[in-house]
């Protein structure tokens, strides 16, 4: 836990900030969600109505969803649909005025992972969003190969690197180097910590070679864009999203 008992701040496996978007056509309702969010370190964008969320939705690709029900236009059970349609799994809680068990079941049939009735209590809800978002990220590492830090994507399985869809060639240790560093985004790797980890030497092991590499993979990797392997003085190395 975090200073004060608050749990700690959640991001994305790249180290970037969780993306909601909230649907309700209430204006106060949308903005308490979006400021408690935006305290949690989120990116928040808000809808006043369906064919809005489908927009922002599709130009945001959040990681989390809250639909009103009853909204104008396209109502939030057929913005599920349409979702689920297009193939988006992103989690979804609905939020509404009715509380029958038909309804429950409607909005759980149709895609939707949580239901939560108004009026309701604030924290719980970003409990349960917190929750969503985490087996959500959970889930998605297990199914994909994929390790991505900003516009840098690594594949465990086919091997390949690219950088803003530009491939990069890179030596087998230079590979197993930068997958070490993108499996702890943001996290500062000491030299002995990395030489255990990629070259499987102790302590003792050439700290230099650690040195050598990180210069190879900067010439590769930083001169694609802005510089994403950075160094921590007297500490070690570590990799951030431009």
């Amino acid at each position: 836990m975090a200073p004060g008992g608050r749990p700690p701040m959640m991001t994305r496996p790249d180290g970037s900030a969780v993306r909601a978007v909230v649907a309700d056509d209430e204006a106060y309702l949308a903005d308490l969600l979006r400021m408690a969010l935006r305290n949690e370190g989120w990116e928040v964008s808000t809808a006043a109505n369906g064919q809005e969320a489908l927009t922002v939705i599709r130009e945001t690709e959040p990681d989390v969803i809250v639909l009103d029900v009853m909204m104008p236009g396209i109502d939030g059970m057929e913005v599920l649909t349409r979702l689920r349609a297009a193939h988006v799994d992103t989690p979804v809680l609905f939020l509404t005025a009715k509380d029958a068990v038909e309804d429950r079941i409607a909005g759980i049939s149709a895609g939707g992972d949580d239901y939560v009735t108004k009026p309701f209590v604030l924290e719980e809800v970003i409990a349960r969003l917190r929750g969503m978002v985490r087996r959500h990220v959970a889930t998605a590492a297990q199914s994909d190969t994929r390790l991505v830090v900003g516009d840098l994507t690594l594949d465990e399985e086919t091997y390949e690197v690219t950088r803003g869809g530009v491939p990069l060639a890179l030596t087998a240790k230079e590979f197993e180097l930068l997958r070490c560093l993108m499996r702890n985004p943001r996290r500062v790797l000491s030299k002995a910590q990395i030489l255990d980890r990629v070259w499987s030497y102790d302590f003792g092991g050439r700290s230099s070679v650690v040195e050598l590499y990180i210069s190879y993979l900067r010439k590769k990797v930083d001169t694609v864009g802005e510089p994403m392997i950075h160094t921590v003085r007297g500490v070690g190395y570590t990799i951030r999203p431009a």
